[in-house]
């Protein structure tokens, strides 16, 4: 059993939790552009949260392959002020800030974030460790290939399984050196993998579980899943419940979701599974 403190609350995994994500990117893949609102923002919030999402993902930077580089302050001009609107509307509120840079993470914390989520997986900004030493959060840990901007042109490697949990083995020393402590990883499903490795990773997620973390798995409404059905991300729900569910039966710990209530009954339904 696996346990993280966010604010003083400790989290345990032993049945899964789901994480509802927050998109306020004007250019994100599936959502790009609808919450723009402070209306909009809090009414998707409290419905994720009413539907049984744990953790709300607030992300300002888009990082969908090929996506626009914006600068730090451009995301902390977008990203503060929801941190801010959320943590004062909902008090209880376990917000996690989908960000690679070390100064957002510091601000989103100050302003009421309790996880820093980085896809970068501390290697897009040096201090990026030595700020989550500081502020002693969980950290979300994510492998990617590459950037957003290149990440999928043309991603290679010997073995993906092996070479991802070399990453981590790697990350995870240096953040338990820091005594950085609630660490959370990430495989990093469509950040610098083809379909064929994703759908390698997804096979061989539990053997993730050698790292002895929480491990979060975020497919929802991805190409790896609406691409081999010839379908759009919007009608990939039914695809992202049955990827959902392998990978809660391969271990994940955190479902990172556009639609909760859909994962919350995948949680629910693996949970009647006999141990």
């Amino acid at each position: 059993m696996r346990t993280i403190n966010c604010k003083g609350t400790l989290i345990d995994f032993s049945t899964p939790k789901v994480m509802g994500i927050l998109n306020i990117t004007p250019d994100s893949f599936y959502d790009g552009g609808k919450y723009k609102s402070k209306e909009a923002i809090i009414k998707q919030t409290e419905k994720m949260l009413n539907e049984g999402a744990t953790f709300i993902d607030v992300g300002a930077y888009s990082s969908r392959p090929g996506a626009v580089h914006i600068s730090e302050s451009e995301e902390l001009s977008r990203i503060v002020p929801i941190i801010q609107l959320l943590s004062s509307h909902f008090p209880d509120i376990l917000i996690s800030v989908d960000t690679f840079r070390s100064e957002v993470a510091k601000q989103t914390i100050a302003a009421g974030a309790a996880i820093i989520n980085d896809i970068s997986g501390g290697k897009m900004d040096d201090d990026m460790f030595s700020c989550i030493a500081d502020l002693q959060v969980p950290y979300i840990a994510m492998h990617m290939l590459g950037t957003p901007q290149n990440m999928q042109q043309n991603p290679q490697y010997n073995d993906v399984t092996k070479e991802v949990i070399s990453f981590f083995a790697e990350q995870l020393h240096q953040l338990r050196q820091l005594k950085v402590n609630d660490v959370i990883i990430d495989v990093g499903f469509g950040f610098g993998k083809t379909i064929q490795h994703n759908y390698e990773l997804l096979q061989n997620l539990d053997l993730f579980k050698s790292l002895d973390v929480p491990m979060l798995v975020g497919v929802s409404r991805k190409s790896m899943l609406y691409k081999p059905l010839e379908i759009e991300a919007k009608s990939a729900l039914n695809a992202t419940t049955v990827a959902n569910t392998v990978a809660l039966l391969n271990g994940a710990s955190i479902l990172r979701v556009h639609d909760v209530k859909e994962a919350v009954e995948a949680v629910k339904i693996v949970s009647q599974l006999p141990n």
